[in-house]
């Protein structure tokens, strides 16, 4: 197979707009305006990012003649408390004028047909010459379109425990093969008696345990998983068999961390307490990690933190094939297909995506540029890892999928869940995913 090599956008701050229409002080789908637009924000760091970035837009705009004003709304929701609410207001024509979505919304509300092509808009932007060709690549759906631009994007890797290693004798270099990362996972725990690596999985963890855990491996697996040609999921593929075997070894074996992966919210207890304390050595994560989990002001700072941790690229599953980082993707901007202020809505898009507010919301984010010119941007500039993030980009593994992701999550989070509690080995839980996932995609969505 070969693989795709792409720079995946990630979603630097998940930045929605409030309901459409509801707000307008007059004006109509151009910008000369009055026009307001409202912005709902569901975390902290996204409240503070985008009440930051407000008064630079109005003045900016200002300056070219257009009246368009921003409203921050602050509204605590889950990610499926949002999924769920602007669904509905997609549906009833009542959704916000900009929407910061994840990759599985993309890909099932363009599917929907419920956001607006932004190829047009793109086109006469000279910001979009600057998105890597990966990023157009990737973002592009079935139907040829551009539905979302992408903010960011970040590599995931193992980060691990240097200093924990070291300390017990274990190697640290690069491992090549999983067989040679198993035998030093087994090392460590002989040593602490901790279970030394997180991978998420299970029910708890939601849609995680697909995008953060099972699907970085089996981008792995060296397999054709999706089939972009005919819009469907291949079942069949060995891959899946493969990362479900992968997980059985793993939990069989006492290496993971089941008690956690079973517990409410376990990325508190995996990610925010024992990596930080030592006692899981090795942890599936993202390049927000370096300040969104771990950093200074993330949520549990490791002290000393570059010289305690570092990171490996992913073994591959499939023989003879090289270590790899995998994109993190997310969904970035978006129009609703009915909304009626889309050129103030695409104005504030672009505002979002240039320069220093994009800057300021990638470093708060932890997430590298998906552009090509922001190297020497503030204070972007000076976030090392977030740059050599950027540099890795261009060798990590890709593969862009379609309608029905969110059914495959909720198959691999039940089937997965099977193999932590006891109930079934590696085939027995692939075999169980088939079903479930046949059942959930229906016969349209999966390969023949």
């Amino acid at each position: 197979m070969k693989r795709t090599h792409a720079l995946a956008a990630f979603s630097a701050a998940l930045v929605v707009a409030g309901v459409s229409g509801c707000t307008a002080a007059g004006g109509d789908d151009g910008t000369d305006g009055p026009v307001t637009i409202s912005i709902m924000e569901t975390k902290q760091t996204n409240i503070d990012a985008i009440n930051k970035v407000i008064p630079g837009f109005e003045a900016e705009m200002a300056k070219q003649g257009k009246d368009i004003k921003v409203d921050l709304i602050a509204d605590q929701l889950t990610d499926e408390q949002f999924k769920t609410k602007m669904t509905q207001q997609l549906v009833a024509g009542q959704a916000p004028d900009v929407l910061d979505i994840g990759e599985n919304m993309a890909i099932a509300w363009s599917a929907a047909g419920y956001l607006t092509p932004l190829d047009e808009y793109l086109e006469k932007w000279d910001g979009w010459s600057h998105y890597y060709p990966a990023v157009k690549e990737a973002i592009t759906r079935q139907d040829g379109h551009v539905y979302n631009l992408p903010s960011g994007a970040g590599v995931q890797n193992f980060f691990f425990r240097k200093d924990v290693l070291e300390e017990v004798g274990v190697e640290t270099s690069q491992p090549e093969t999983w067989d040679e990362l198993i035998d030093r996972l087994v090392q460590v725990k002989e040593a602490t008696g901790d279970t030394p690596i997180v991978i998420p999985a299970g029910t708890a963890w939601g849609g995680g345990t697909w995008n953060e855990g099972f699907q970085p491996l089996l981008g792995g697996t060296d397999t054709e998983y999706y089939d972009r040609d005919s819009a469907t999921w291949n079942l069949q593929s060995p891959g899946w068999l493969a990362v479900f075997e992968l997980y059985d070894e793993l939990v069989s074996k006492g290496l993971m961390p089941v008690e956690d992966l079973q517990n409410p919210n376990p990325w508190e207890s995996t990610k925010y307490v024992k990596f930080p304390a030592g006692d899981i050595q090795v942890a599936a994560q993202g390049t927000w990690g370096w300040r969104f989990d771990w950093g200074p002001e993330g949520a549990t700072p490791i002290e000393g933190l570059d010289e305690k941790v570092s990171t490996w690229q992913y073994p591959a599953l499939a023989a003879g094939d090289q270590p790899y980082g995998w994109s993190s993707t997310g969904g970035g901007y978006a129009i609703p297909e009915k909304s009626e202020k889309k050129e103030a809505a695409m104005e504030f898009i672009k505002y979002l995506s240039s320069g220093k507010p994009l800057a300021e919301q990638l470093t708060a984010s932890g997430a590298a540029s998906a552009r090509d010119d922001l190297d020497d941007v503030a204070p972007y500039s000076e976030e090392p890892h977030l740059l050599q993030a950027g540099k890795d980009l261009a060798d990590s593994v890709y593969v862009v999928t379609g309608d029905g992701a969110d059914q495959i999550a909720q198959a691999v989070s039940t089937a997965t869940e099977k193999i932590l509690s006891g109930e079934a080995d590696g085939r027995q839980a692939y075999e169980s995913f088939v079903k479930d996932a046949t059942d959930l995609l229906g016969p349209s969505l999966v390969k023949q």
